[in-house]
């Protein structure tokens, strides 16, 4: 099938709804642990008697998971480049799943001492290997079946994902929260999520076995006679570095603001607010709602209006409400809280909707799977990984928020320049290799 050629719609629904589901899951178990270290794994596996140092402590196990995700993204990149999407796809999930159950298990620092918080960082550099070849395999493999007109709106439902499983992950929390005492969910009624893993990954596995590999991987394998880059990750830093520069610039603002608004407020509500946790998960629980709604949108209006012109304007308003949104939760009104953090990741939308089909259209087929994953999780580790640790450690020595809004402005400045310099690439075709150099004769060959 030629990619000008749009998909029946039973099929690309399909293929949207097991990327879908396969994300939202892998996404449960990273935000998880997000949502954990600042409640109970400060407590539990890093006990101290300041508790925003305990948090530090807690989210440096934290930002780890990060530090993994370009590994992760290099490894499933030059695999994905060579044997197709769909078998990493499967490889990302039960990794994630595997790491995220085994959490649940886990004693803790009183009952084995050091060796508690070890483990948990070892399956938490799991969890970020493992996330860090999903997001490329899940976008690409539903840009690659859609067709260019509205590839932005299809392309964004993996990247729905993000907020499904925040608010899948912040939904048993609060839940949790809402039912047992402190004592009772501090001593093992936070396992019940890490454990409820175990199914979700089942389902996951069903549903994202039954997809089809991506047929321009496909056409791209056939047209170079059955072989493949030798090493992806060569080729793209040495011919397509500009466009790998341009994704981790595009992805700053983005990455930092959403950790902001969902890991960060956590932290500010109950240590420097002095406000009950079950209101900053509710908080993150109906704004998660809504953003996972309007992600699709956002998406759609790439489509109309070109990739960078949506994500400008994502950029730029955050670069506002990063002043705007501390300032309502000052207030300790709920519903004005609520309302910051709402609008603040229907904001984020902005970025992230287009971003998964602007980056897939960045490079060529034979190197795209290493190319957008380089460029999305390089950016992961200086951005996302350090933003509530870097958040945290404002909070505790300045006691207020404005350095923290002065930091997220700064990360939008950056990606609106990043943005502004990039190259308009709505409606471009996946089946243009130009990013890929020639194949050589001597690579080997490959069935996929």
């Amino acid at each position: 099938m030629a990619e000008t050629e749009s998909p029946p719609r039973r099929k690309i629904v399909k293929i949207v709804g097991a990327s879908l589901v396969g994300t939202t899951i892998e996404w449960y178990d990273f935000f998880l642990f997000a949502s954990a270290a600042t409640l109970v794994f400060n407590k539990l596996f890093f006990p101290g008697s300041d508790p925003l140092t305990g948090t530090l402590f807690a989210l440096g196990s934290y930002a780890i998971g990060f530090v993994a995700r370009p590994l992760g993204g290099l490894v499933f990149g030059h695999y994905g480049d060579k044997i197709g999407r769909k078998k990493l796809l499967v490889l990302s999930l039960l990794l994630m799943g595997g790491a995220t159950f085994a959490m649940g298990l886990l004693p803790t620092y009183a009952t084995i001492g050091v060796a508690a918080p070890i483990l948990l960082t070892v399956l938490r550099l799991v969890q970020g290997f493992a996330l860090g070849g999903e997001w490329g395999g899940a976008v690409l493999i539903v840009s690659e079946h859609g067709d260019p007109a509205r590839r932005g709106f299809w392309a964004s439902w993996p990247q729905a994902g993000a907020p499904g499983g925040n608010l899948l992950a912040t939904a048993v929390l609060a839940i949790l929260a809402s039912v047992q005492t402190d004592a009772a969910f501090e001593s093992w009624g936070w396992r019940i999520p890490f454990l409820l893993s175990g199914l979700l990954v089942a389902i996951g596995l069903w549903i994202r076995l039954s997809v089809e590999e991506s047929p321009v991987f496909v056409e791209a394998a056939k047209k170079a006679g059955g072989k493949v880059e030798k090493a992806p990750i060569v080729t793209v830093l040495k011919h397509s570095w500009r466009e790998v520069l341009i994704a981790m610039g595009a992805r700053f603002a983005e990455n930092v603001s959403y950790y902001i608004l969902t890991a960060f407020i956590l932290v500010y509500i109950t240590v420097g607010l002095e406000m009950p946790k079950g209101v900053g998960l509710n908080a993150v629980l109906i704004g998660s709602a809504v953003h996972f709604v309007t992600i699709p949108v956002w998406g759609a209006l790439s489509d109309r209006f070109g990739r960078r012109a949506v994500y400008l304007f994502g950029a730029g308003a955050m670069l506002v409400w990063s002043f705007v949104f501390f300032a309502m939760l000052d207030t300790k009104s709920f519903g004005v809280m609520v309302l910051a953090t709402t609008v603040g990741l229907v904001l984020h939308g902005a970025m992230y909707g287009p971003q998964a089909a602007f980056f897939s259209e960045l490079f060529g087929t034979r190197v795209r799977y290493s190319g957008a994953s380089i460029g999305y999780q390089l950016a992961s580790i200086l951005a996302g990984g350090l933003a509530p640790l870097i958040a945290t450690a404002m909070l505790r020595d300045f006691g207020g928020s404005l350095p923290v809004s002065i930091y997220v402005a700064a990360t939008c400045v950056l990606t609106i320049v990043a943005v502004y310099l990039a190259k308009e690439t709505k409606g471009s075709s996946l089946s243009d290799d130009e990013a890929a150099r020639p194949v050589r004769e001597d690579r080997a060959p490959v069935t996929p």
